[in-house]
């Protein structure tokens, strides 16, 4: 479904022919937002992580056509030189770049702090002095931890349950303090649990999946009773660009969520229902969050992101599972269903 270029009252068409920068663009959520913004006529400059292979993460995949449209920059978002050399000449950056995995942040707090913290402040700061008229900071529900009430909505206060979630919080903190304090154009980016093609195994969808499709008779699983607030990822890169449009948006942060909810023991067992009825759930010890560190619920308010912005979600949940699952088979050789992935 393309995304509509016409621009909205208060907001601005900028996408003819202006450079931006994704960073985190060979990524989830990064790729597609990156297909998203050519096809919508940006001029988009690519930050991808520098490795001594040359790739270019899911941008790799891309059609030739769209990826020979894309300028690409190898770099480090930890390294401030390079991400200021990276937004020279662009009217926008959509800041994506970072560390994800929960599990690993138990044992590697360090460089989270390094990537999701000094990366965004190098961004901002790229921002101040080259004057960036739009700078989207990237989020997470898991900034609010288990809800204190539901709908979820971005009065909620914060609980850093892990030092992911912790990190990102310090990083919104960051970008709210930028636009405080230096009128920087900051907007604060808020997913709620993305999925869709590309995801890695680190997250639970996929997770669930790949076993099933593999094969396997037991589904290894940690705790089935937390619920999220599924977004579709072609849904949450559109949200990505109705926030960028409008200038309401600026000085705020917002949730893109489609206020439903599944519990992880559910969604296992549809995805079990249309996959494998064979299949059965085990608990994996390992896979088990601490008990104070489990969000256990997520449900997200999305009346601010309808209020600013253009945005509404164009996929089902059933639709994005379909999508996601026919990705999955065709692309089963690339994940290692077999191991726990942290």
């Amino acid at each position: 479904m393309p995304v509509s270029a016409l621009s909205m009252d208060g907001g601005c068409d900028m996408s003819d022919g202006k450079k931006v920068l994704v960073t985190g663009a060979g990524g989830f959520i990064g790729s597609h937002l990156t297909e998203l913004l050519v096809r919508e006529g940006f001029d988009v400059r690519a930050f991808v992580h520098y490795n001594s292979w040359g790739t270019w993460g899911w941008i790799d995949t891309f059609e030739p056509e769209v990826k020979k449209q894309i300028e690409i920059f190898a770099g480090d978002v930890r390294d401030p030189n390079g991400v200021k050399e990276a937004m020279k000449g662009c009217s926008a950056v959509f800041h994506l770049a970072a560390l994800i995995a929960i599990p690993f942040s138990y044992h590697s707090p360090d460089t989270y702090v390094d990537t999701n913290v000094k990366g965004t402040l190098n961004v901002l700061q790229a921002a101040r002095e080259l004057g960036t008229e739009r700078v989207l900071v990237t989020s997470t529900s898991e900034v609010y931890g288990t809800a204190q009430y539901v709908p979820i909505d971005e009065h909620h206060p914060y609980q850093g349950q892990s030092p992911y979630s912790a990190t990102k919080i310090g990083a919104d903190r960051l970008a709210e303090s930028f636009y405080r304090s230096f009128q920087v154009p900051v907007m604060i980016v808020r997913p709620f649990n993305t999925f869709g093609p590309r995801q890695s195994a680190r997250a639970v969808i996929p997770t669930i999946i790949t076993q099933l499709l593999s094969g396997a008779d037991e589904i290894k699983l940690g705790s089935l009773t937390p619920t999220r607030d599924f977004n579709f990822v072609k849904d949450t890169a559109n949200g990505f660009y109705q926030i960028y449009r409008s200038d309401r948006t600026i000085g705020e942060e917002i949730n893109i969520a489609t206020q439903n909810e599944i519990s992880i023991g559910d969604l296992a067992q549809e995805l079990i229902r249309q996959i494998n009825p064979a299949a059965r759930i085990v608990c994996d010890e390992q896979r088990l969050r601490p008990e104070k560190s489990e969000v256990n619920r997520l449900l997200g308010c999305n009346e601010k992101i309808h209020a600013l912005t253009e945005w509404k979600q164009q996929y089902t949940f059933e639709e994005g599972l379909a999508q996601t699952i026919e990705f999955l088979r065709g692309n089963l050789e690339k994940y290692k269903p077999e191991i726990y992935n942290l």
